[in-house]
This record gives structure tokens, C-alpha cells and sequence, in this order.
């Protein structure tokens, strides 16, 4: 197996409690993959919960094709993360979260929703794509997400959850933060919440204001 140094295995160990502890994911919902080389990510475990995570619950495997290379069995949303980590080089983390106001919109009828209610999210995300409902860890679900993913950086699975990407962990980590906010102010709001502009001009402003 790959030499996976202690200190990557505590450092995703530490990113996936921090997940749990911003009610991103519930016992064993969600998963986290981590790039650790051009070839090589960890990702949690099966059927592991994101809270508790040990070392004994993280896979090490190949971004190219998803084998693990200890005896971890990983995520069944394996596909996505390998598909994403190579589809994506710019980023390096791969978070699937269902966090609770924003999987409710999930289950509604997401394809209609502008989610530019806090300049947050034009921001950090900018537009979010939106996957139609798939059997999780399915084949077709993991070629939509990788495809949606390509030019958005967070995904809305209808009735299932929500995936985003970042540079490292506090990247992913805030970028799902700032939609599970902005997603429970449109639904508190019934709704009836004004929009940021999606003008170019506007978001341009917004990068150049340095927030």
C-alpha cells in the first residue's frame, strides 16, 4: 500500500469531524475525499459516520480508476469523487454533504431556484448546477455529478443531498456552510426572498470588493 503519513490521516480525521460539527452530514450521511498526490486520495469509509471518524474507517485509493489500496472499503459515491478529482485539478477536496435546509429544497423543485440571496454565494460558489434524482451511488448519478461539476462548484441532488468541491478543506467546508445559510433564508423567507443581481457588472463588483 501506499506510505499515507500519519499526519494526512489526522488532518482528514480533524476535516470530517469539523463537517459534523457544522450539521452538514447526519450519522452516516455525506462522505470526504481528499487529493494527497496526483494519484492517490483518501475517502471515508463506507458506511462511516463523519462525527467519529478513526483512521481504521479511511480508504486509500486511486483517483484514476477508484481501487483501494488498503483493505478500506470505500464511499459508495466513490464515482464521483475519483470522477471529479480528475475532471477537476484545481481543486482537491470532494465533499457530499445533506445538511438540513438545503436537502429540503432537495426535495422540492430545486431546478427553478436562484440561490443568490447573500453575495456568499455568487462569490465562493457562483451557480449551482442541479442533477435530477439517481439511485445513490449509482453510475449515472456519479456521470452526472462529474458532469455538472466541470464548470459549477456545488451540485443539488433532487431528493437525495449535495455535493461541493474546494482547494482544501476550509474551502469545501465554507462553500457548503454559505449554501445550507442561504438555503434557510429562502425557505424561511417562504420563499419570497429578493435576488442578487446575476448580472456580470455585479458579480464582477463583488470579486473586486475582496469580502
Amino acid at each position: 500500500m501506499l506510505d499515507i503519513s500519519q499526519k494526512n490521516f489526522e488532518e482528514f480525521i480533524t476535516a470530517s469531524h469539523r463537517v459534523a460539527a457544522y450539521s452538514l452530514v447526519r450519522c452516516s450521511s455525506g462522505n470526504l475525499s481528499w487529493r494527497v498526490d496526483d494519484k492517490h486520495m483518501l475517502i471515508s469509509a463506507s458506511g462511516t459516520w463523519l462525527a467519529d471518524i478513526i483512521k481504521d474507517q479511511v480508504a486509500v485509493c486511486r483517483i484514476s480508476d477508484g481501487t483501494p489500496l488498503n483493505d478500506k472499503k470505500p464511499s459508495a459515491e466513490i464515482g464521483f469523487h475519483t470522477g471529479i478529482l480528475r475532471e477537476r485539478s484545481d481543486m482537491n477536496v470532494v465533499l457530499h454533504f445533506q445538511s438540513p435546509f438545503a436537502t429540503a429544497l432537495a426535495c422540492r423543485s430545486p431546478e427553478t431556484m436562484n440561490c443568490f440571496v447573500i453575495p456568499e454565494i455568487p462569490y465562493y460558489i457562483g451557480p449551482v448546477a442541479v442533477v435530477p434524482y439517481m439511485h445513490p451511488g449509482s453510475e449515472d448519478l456519479a456521470e452526472a455529478v462529474i458532469s455538472a461539476m466541470k464548470d459549477h462548484d456545488l451540485v443539488l441532488m433532487c431528493n437525495h443531498g449535495q455535493v461541493t468541491v474546494g482547494k482544501n478543506f476550509n474551502d469545501a467546508i465554507q462553500k457548503a456552510v454559505f449554501f445550507e445559510l442561504a438555503c434557510e433564508i429562502i425557505l424561511k423567507s417562504g420563499g419570497q426572498t429578493r435576488i442578487i443581481s446575476e448580472y456580470p457588472d455585479d458579480i464582477r463588483k463583488l470579486h473586486e470588493s475582496n469580502i
